[in-house]
């Protein structure tokens, strides 16, 4: 016997399919040319259809990126840690102080997702790359965590020493300011002022953090691994350099986008306060790396740093539209751009790379 909706009993009716029904059931539908990066009135929890494909895709890289400390083999670094004439005094005060300001930075980078830019972000896929970076934020904890307690440091040293190391505590105190201000609870963006002061801050973080900040000991610790010291470190330190280059970059299109959707918060004022604010974390970062090279090192020398840092901070400016700010610099460390890509070099360090369950997807875009 075939069903009919005549049939049904009259006490359960069908819903109705009004047209004004139908017409409020669409109303309620996103479309993709309503959302904004900020101040959108649009459903945050409709992640489709997409506007910003560029979030997701970082999303999905991010994705098959995905690694955990402990699948790296500390075998060797233990040893030569324990060995008394396994690494200069020198290369250990690299590694102390290169874990000592990390293993707080990128808790600092995860509270200023959770509790403040995810708030003010009104794009879900936007949202949905920026849970993937927190959760990285945590990798990365997570790993210099392992390095700490495998090479058996004080860990009270090390985790205290953004209070105690001047160089450390001056690049914190640089950036709390930028983490407070939109994490506080009654912040809320929709004026010139709060939709800058929010911008102003995601620029700190995406370019002068992750962008800047990070890339001293990035390069002190890839240059251990280059000698084949360290190396299940310098692997994790590879691992870590391509997520924030990722977080670099996703933040930069951030920025842009939310300039293109904004262009009134884009002010010459404004541009003049950022670029004050890239001189500081150069500076900023030329001294940390005086702190920690007292001496030349690795074939490496603080001076050094000074122009690879102004190279690095030119492309920052350039990556949000404004202008260079040392002219003519040049990268002193060509090689690290080759450690960016990790494919290059299946066993780099000599080390055996662990195949990940997505190993096979690993890429930088």
């Amino acid at each position: 016997m075939a069903l009919s909706w005549d049939d049904e009993p009259a006490a359960a009716p069908a819903p109705a399919a009004t047209a004004e029904a139908s017409a409020a059931d669409v109303a309620k539908r996103v479309n993709a040319d309503d959302k904004r990066i900020i101040n959108a009135k649009t459903d945050v929890n409709q992640l489709v259809p997409f506007k910003y494909k560029w979030a997701w895709d970082k999303y999905l890289a991010g994705c098959a990126n995905h690694w955990m400390p402990q699948e790296v083999n500390m075998q060797r670094d233990i040893e030569l840690w324990k060995n008394p004439n396994g690494l200069t005094e020198d290369e250990r005060r690299i590694v102390k102080r290169n874990l000592g300001f990390f293993v707080t930075a990128d808790s600092l980078a995860a509270n200023n997702i959770v509790l403040g830019t995810y708030r003010h972000i009104t794009a879900p896929e936007c949202r949905q790359y920026l849970l993937r970076q927190a959760f990285e934020e945590a990798i990365h904890t997570h790993a210099y965590q392992y390095i700490v307690e495998s090479l058996g440091l004080d860990e009270k040293e090390i985790f205290n020493a953004y209070n105690e190391i001047p160089s450390i505590r001056d690049k914190d105190q640089f950036l709390i300011p930028f983490i407070e201000v939109i994490n506080d609870p009654t912040f809320h963006t929709g004026t010139l002022e709060n939709d800058q002061k929010l911008l102003r801050s995601i620029i700190v973080f995406a370019c002068l953090m992750e962008g800047l900040f990070f890339y001293v000991g990035f390069t002190q610790i890839l240059a251990l691994g280059r000698q084949n010291k360290m190396t299940g470190a310098a692997e994790q330190y590879q691992y870590i350099l391509r997520d924030e280059s990722m977080h670099c970059n996703f933040g930069i299109d951030l920025i842009n986008t939310i300039k293109m959707e904004n262009p009134q918060l884009w002010t010459p004022a404004f541009r003049d306060e950022i670029k004050e604010l890239f001189l500081k974390a150069v500076d900023l970062e030329y001294r940390y790396a005086e702190d920690t090279m007292p001496r030349g090192v690795l074939g490496l020398n603080a001076a050094m740093f000074k122009g690879y840092l102004r190279f690095i901070a030119n492309r920052r400016a350039v990556q949000i539209g404004l202008d260079p700010l040392f002219p003519n610099e040049e990268n002193p460390f060509p090689w690290m751009s080759e450690m960016i890509d990790l494919k290059k070099e299946r066993n780099f360090f000599e080390t055996r790379v662990t195949e990940y369950q997505t190993g096979g997807a690993l890429n930088w875009d």
